[in-house]
């Protein structure tokens, strides 16, 4: 059975690079009929935030991205003690005495002759006595994972072939002087006890990958499946990264009114060559998701593009994607048909409000032209209408004015929706209703107004 996981750190928001690793393993999962676990990975017990994983629960539910399962890697300790003992007694976890200071120490002068900063395994030579006169110093060993000489090889799913040398890369540190695991680790035997088939993560993860397939190997785990992505840049080509500030987080897209749809098909779409598909459900975008598609070019994340596509993927919305907002918002009376005359009016979902007080509640009418507004009165039809009612009822003010065009069409527009542009009102007319119509035409219209207030808030926000 396929079965992913999306595994943020709870110690910041999270961005639009996270985003795009939580779409996909989600969209593979479900493209593959497997399940999806989220879990956090919270070891980090100074900057981990309870609030931060709320955070990512709510992006998560916003952008519709429902898990199976979940795991937090706090509540698994005793099981990342375990394996660290057994592989502690096998000879591939090993203490080392080295402080940050020496360690860098080290790295520097490997770099002054020209060689990569590989750790000199100098605390594997260290006997007994040793081990026991620094540790009188009051030092505190942290400790490595010995990795093996040879190749270490996968096929990946995204970057084809992908082989290193065991001897070439330095053996890594997995669990901290005061006992608290790093990510490596961690993460293998999570992979391993939930059953994790295939791992879909960013490319910088590459060089990890052949490191854990020796430790994968080590707890006689089966290796997952891996795929890992391009890192996606901003428009000047910039790495997006929480280190150096260019991230944008979810919170702050959702609070500008995009809408999760509209990030769904821009993420799914980046690194494709293939444009945004409008209009899609998740499901129908994870029945047509190939992994395959995507290649090793960084994709660029381009605001400006996002913005654009957002207005398409809301005025292509289905009255069920925001019924539920509406009516959250006090826009009870808001059903299909009107959403259907006034979405391809909207860049925000919020800018529905003043449509809907058009249609249902009370606009200040604008009365320019005096004989044109007695003439509709005159002229107006009795109920039921259709989308046939103006052009009959306009034919009608027509001929007894002379009115044409502009001159006819405007003052009647800014009469009965105090705009002077918006949607059609042959379709707007049978939505106002006689009743509105005839109000606002004897300047009657602020007596209709029902809780101006109201705000329709952005995608996701109540």
């Amino acid at each position: 059975m396929v079965k992913v996981r999306f595994a943020p750190s709870p110690t910041g928001l999270l961005h639009i690079g996270n985003a795009r690793t939580a779409l996909l393993n989600w969209l593979f999962a479900r493209a593959h009929g497997g399940a999806y676990l989220l879990r956090f990975d919270d070891t980090d017990r100074e900057r981990s935030r309870e609030s931060y994983v709320e955070a990512a629960r709510r992006d998560l539910r916003w952008l519709g991205l429902a898990w199976d399962e979940q795991a937090r890697q706090s509540e698994r300790l005793e099981r990342y003690v375990e394996v660290a003992d057994a592989l502690r007694r096998s000879g591939r976890l090993y203490p080392c005495w080295e402080t940050p200071e020496e360690l860098e120490y080290k790295r520097n002068r490997q770099r002054a002759r020209g060689l990569p900063p590989i750790y000199d395994r100098a605390s594997l030579n260290l006997n007994e006595e040793e081990q026991a006169g620094l540790a009188a110093e009051g030092r505190r060993p942290y400790w490595r994972f010995l990795l093996k000489p040879g190749e270490v090889a996968w096929d990946d799913l995204i970057r084809g072939r992908v082989s290193f040398r065991g001897e070439h890369l330095s053996d890594p540190v997995v669990v901290r002087a005061d006992g608290s695991f790093l990510y490596l680790l961690p993460s293998v035997i999570d992979d391993a006890d939930l059953g994790i088939s295939h791992v879909i993560r960013g490319e910088d993860h590459v060089t990890n990958t052949a490191v854990q397939l020796q430790m994968i190997a080590a707890i006689g785990a089966e290796a997952p499946r891996f795929a890992h992505l391009p890192l996606m840049t901003d428009i000047a080509g910039v790495k997006v990264s929480k280190r150096l500030g260019t991230t944008i987080a979810l919170e702050t897209v959702r609070s500008e009114g995009i809408e999760p749809m509209a990030i769904n098909a821009y993420l799914a779409s980046l690194g494709t060559g293939e444009a945004p598909r409008i209009g899609e459900s998740l499901d129908e975008m994870a029945a047509n998701f190939d992994i395959g598609r995507y290649g090793r070019a960084a994709p660029k994340f381009d605001p400006q593009q996002l913005e654009q596509l957002n207005m398409r993927v809301l005025h292509a919305s289905p009255f069920e994607w925001v019924a539920g907002r509406l009516a959250a918002a006090g826009l009870g009376e808001a059903d299909a048909r009107f959403w259907s005359v006034v979405r391809e009016n909207l860049s925000r979902l919020e800018d529905v409000q003043p449509w809907f007080d058009v249609c249902y509640g009370g606009v200040p009418p604008v009365h320019e032209d005096a004989d044109l507004i007695r003439a509709a009165i005159a002229a107006l039809p009795p109920e039921p209408w259709d989308d046939e009612t103006w052009q009959r009822w306009t034919g009608a003010i027509g001929a007894a004015t002379g009115r044409r065009g502009r001159a006819l069409f405007m003052p009647l527009r800014q009469a009965l929706t105090g705009q002077d542009h918006g949607p059609e009102l042959k379709r707007l007319l049978p939505l106002i209703g006689r009743e509105r119509v005839l109000s606002r035409l004897r300047g009657e219209g602020l007596s209709f107004a029902q809780g101006g207030a109201s705000h329709v808030a952005p995608s996701g926000r109540r």
